[in-house]
């Protein structure tokens, strides 16, 4: 039953995100629909933990580099997430409200994916190969 409940918050919390994206691109103030960008990043941010599971071997407890790398290069895409609507903003491409907006839906989404793998990552009998 905590799983059905995790999943839904975890699905809740993608929408709120999903929906402060829209509304930074959607409103008849902004109306430029330039930040949807960041869904290359929502996409790309999990896929260099999800490879360096499937290639590492956890029996070690030390931190072995294929792992830090994967952390390094999700960090990098995380960042670049939030920095490109501060980008487009100082551009005068979109408004700043617009990247308020988008700002706020970036840590929502990324919270929602950490939640993810805190909340489905570490069980031992959860595998990716189901999927």
């Amino acid at each position: 039953m905590a799983g059905i409940k995790a999943l839904i918050s975890l699905s809740f919390g993608g929408a709120v995100g999903l929906m402060f994206l829209m509304l930074g691109c959607a409103l008849p103030v902004y109306n430029k629909y330039w930040p949807l960008f960041v869904l290359f990043f929502y996409i790309l941010s999990p896929l260099p933990y999800c490879i360096s599971r499937r290639v590492v071997d956890d029996t070690d407890s030390a931190s072995n580099a294929c792992k830090e790398l994967a952390i390094f290069l999700t960090t990098g895409i995380v960042v670049s997430a939030f920095g490109l609507p501060v980008i487009f903003a100082r551009a005068e491409v979109i408004a700043w409200g617009a990247c308020a907006l988008v700002l706020t839906g970036n840590g929502i989404i990324f919270a929602t994916i950490l939640g993810f793998f805190l909340v489905f990552g570490s069980n031992d009998d959860f595998s990716w190969q189901q999927w």
